[in-house]
């Protein structure tokens, strides 16, 4: 499967850089999977500091009548009910000056018609961090959400009709899509101790395009 060869060249990175990876296939939407990602990864890298939650479907839809129970259901799961999941299995084992980095989206502040569970999965992500952030300070655990504009990923070309993939971007300030590389930075941020001060806060990406 692609996702299995994109998470083999993720480890192939990562251990080309001097470092150890440990790759784990599973459902994210099941609260037991994301206890066992947790746990193993607390048993076998000796802990844990930084929680990434990145997973996200997405799907378009023409009309309201088109959304099906199942479908919703498939794009909560997928986009919160996971982010919930992890949080709530690794926050006993993140000690204070850890961090969790969340992936919102512009469609939590402008949200597209067509991607209507979708986009109200990331307003949803966006209340989520804030809310956790407040929640979690005590502990000096830190909580904070990227919120990127049009990216370039394989989601893109699956999941848009032709003439708006070849438009894609375009309603940008900066007048393009982002690549992947692009977003690192924002999360190597909101990771790292130079983000000591920063939690609650939404991180956005976006090429130009405001989230006011």
């Amino acid at each position: 499967m692609e996702e299995h060869d994109d998470a083999r060249e993720t480890v192939r990175w990562v251990e080309q850089a001097g470092r150890r990876a440990v790759a784990m296939a599973g459902d994210v939407r099941e609260e037991a999977h994301c206890r066992a990602l947790v746990e193993r990864c607390v048993s076998e890298l000796g802990g844990l500091d930084i929680l990434v939650n990145n997973a996200a479907y997405q799907r378009t839809y023409e009309s309201l009548d088109d959304i099906t129970a199942e479908e919703l259901d498939r794009t909560f799961r997928t986009n919160i009910y996971s982010m919930f999941f992890m949080c709530k299995a690794a926050v006993p084992h993140l000690k204070p000056g850890s961090a969790i980095v969340n992936t919102t989206s512009i469609n939590a502040k402008d949200p597209s018609p067509s991607l209507l569970p979708y986009a109200t999965t990331k307003g949803a992500i966006l209340n989520f961090t804030a809310g956790l952030s407040q929640l979690l300070a005590e502990k000096g655990i830190r909580v904070n959400c990227v919120a990127p504009g049009p990216v370039w990923t394989p989601l893109i070309p699956s999941t848009m009709p032709g003439g708006k993939v070849e438009k894609f971007g375009s309603n940008t300030p900066l007048g393009r899509a982002a690549q992947p590389a692009e977003l690192a930075p924002a999360y190597v941020l909101l990771a790292s101790g130079e983000a000591s001060y920063i939690t609650g806060a939404m991180l956005p990406v976006t090429g130009g395009r405001l989230m006011l």
